[in-house]
């Protein structure tokens, strides 16, 4: 049995439905499982939550009186809000096409089990995350920052330093490995690809050219491990 990894802290459900059986009912199932749970009987009440709290995910009823949940699932997405799950006894085709195409990352037909809400609310985390980390390029170390989204480096004094592309995709390489011994074969390969013909020699220009941009201060930054190749000194963190 594979087990499934931790929650990031704080990481909070809101579960929305105007029926106070099923809120407590799912509240209680989530909160067995890590997840801090709160609750709203209606669209209104959501929006206090949602300014309350950091929400990391909607469980959003569609047949809620007021504003309904499709209603409110739009104006959510539009606004760039959490992910929602749609709970609803409407389990049509086109019902489901709907509600995904307004912005719910999953739909599910009540009734439902607990077992299978759970694994849909995990995977619609796990999405976000992955989107999340996907859309963030940015990183940092020893006061530089590189963004591979904009092929863009600054030093620690906030100065644009030009690259050449390969010059990028070495340093792409190591700040995606930091600490770790790579091969010039391995550096070779995610620079240029597994089909490149160039040599080792190659590499070490490419290394020598960026360990002098990047020389700064007096920090050393790629260290030449002989007979193995190069390891990226820094602490790299992500911004």
């Amino acid at each position: 049995m594979t087990s499934n990894p931790p929650l990031p802290a704080e990481t909070i459900l809101l579960i929305v439905d105007d029926d106070q059986a099923i809120r407590t009912l799912l509240a209680d199932s989530l909160g067995m499982h890590g997840f801090r749970v709160e609750t709203a009987a209606n669209a209104l009440d959501m929006d206090v939550m949602l300014a309350r709290h950091p929400v990391s995910l909607v469980l959003l009823d569609i047949m809620m009186p007021g504003e309904d949940g499709l209603s409110a699932c739009r104006r959510l997405s539009q606004k760039g809000g959490p992910p929602i799950v749609l709970l609803s006894a409407l389990g049509e085709e086109p019902d489901r096409i709907l509600g995904l195409e307004i912005g719910a990352s999953h739909y599910l037909t009540k009734p439902c089990s607990p077992r299978e809400i759970l694994a849909t609310v995990r995977a619609a985390l796990r999405q976000r995350t992955d989107a999340d980390t996907r859309a963030s390029r940015a990183f940092g170390f020893l006061g530089w920052r590189v963004d591979f989204a904009a092929h863009e480096l600054f030093d620690a004094d906030g100065m644009f330093v030009d690259l050449t592309d390969g010059e990028f995709a070495v340093l792409r390489a190591f700040v995606e490995r930091p600490r770790r011994v790579l091969a010039r074969d391995a550096l070779l390969e995610a620079a240029r690809g597994p089909d490149t013909e160039a040599y080792d020699r190659a590499i070490d220009v490419q290394v020598s050219r960026l360990r002098r941009k990047l020389r700064s201060r007096g920090d050393e930054v790629i260290r030449t491990i002989r007979n193995e190749g190069y390891f990226f000194v820094p602490r790299v963190v992500r911004l």
